[in-house]
């Protein structure tokens, strides 16, 4: 049987055989009517065995054999390979290559790739654009966001939204119980409203909740969102600081509940953005610092 890509050869095949074996028509007239030599109508009914009722599919085109494929040997020393090992398929091929098991790193690549044992990336997960980190020169430059994850005691899961202002150390922050773009979205929002400055860029990891639609969200308040290096964790050090200090000073100290959370963090907040000092900016308060912007 020819190969083809159309779909409505299966449905063609069966209208044909149909013909032959329910209307008793000749194969030379279906071939007349179908345009395609008796041979193959031929052909269409030694595969049919519902007597023209069902379609009959197209088979690949693939070859049973080729003489370049690997043995079965080779196949099985990758496989056990990569299954006691968990290795890569570049280790997998240099550790067969020192045993003296000839085989090509794309032949490895192709087999474990065949017998469902190469991890491949996620289809969701999208590369993201590379934005220049600005230099924090002035309030709203350049702001780190970030999300703090909390077990309660009943096992369920409190979430806290971060955001702190790099050049005044203004922070702000919101208890939530679910996390997200949208929500992510929704919490910029507040925190932009309760700023004394303009946001011109946001900073955050690659987590699901700072994803493209939180980039678009982003650029429809005006402002630039951009993602942390890869395997650079200093880019993200004032909020990873800031999530140390809010868990110490404030959210280690009191019952583990929403309610609670929300009743203790716009006190601290307050307390952070005007009465306490910090290292970074000269021991000055962020809104000293904010009063001379």
């Amino acid at each position: 049987m020819a190969y083809t890509k159309n779909p409505n050869m299966p449905g063609v095949r069966r209208d044909a055989v149909a013909l032959v074996k329910i209307q008793h028509w000749s194969m030379r007239k279906v071939a007349r009517r179908f345009g395609v030599e008796a041979s193959t109508i031929s052909r269409w009914c030694k595969k049919d065995i519902w007597g023209g009722r069902y379609e009959i599919p197209t088979q690949s085109s693939r070859p049973k054999h080729h003489p370049k494929s690997l043995s079965r040997e080779v196949v099985s020393a990758i496989i056990r390979e990569r299954v006691s090992r968990r290795r890569a398929a570049e280790h997998v091929y240099h550790a067969l290559k020192n045993r003296g098991i000839k085989v090509s790193l794309s032949s490895v690549k192709r087999t474990l790739d065949r017998t469902h044992l190469l991890r491949k990336r996620s289809p969701w997960k999208r590369p993201h654009d590379f934005t220049e980190r600005p230099q924090a020169a002035f309030a709203g430059a350049l702001l780190e966001l970030d999300t703090i994850h909390i077990i309660a005691p009943d096992g369920s899961r409190i979430y806290v939204y971060t955001i702190i202002d790099l050049y005044s150390r203004w922070a702000y922050a919101e208890v939530v119980e679910k996390i997200g773009a949208e929500p992510s979205v929704r919490f910029l929002k507040r925190a932009k409203k309760d700023a004394p400055f303009v946001f011109k860029m946001i900073q955050t990891d690659h987590g699901s909740e700072f994803s493209t639609w939180f980039t678009h969200g982003a650029a429809s308040m005006g402002m630039q969102h951009r993602h942390s290096r890869v395997r650079q964790k200093d880019d993200q050090a004032h909020i990873e600081r800031f999530n140390r200090t809010i868990q110490e000073e404030c959210l280690d100290r009191i019952t583990h509940n929403i309610s609670s959370f929300r009743k203790a963090l716009p006190e601290f907040l307050f307390w952070y953005n005007t009465e306490r000092t910090h290292m970074g900016i000269n021991y000055q308060t962020p809104l000293q610092v904010l009063r001379r912007c």
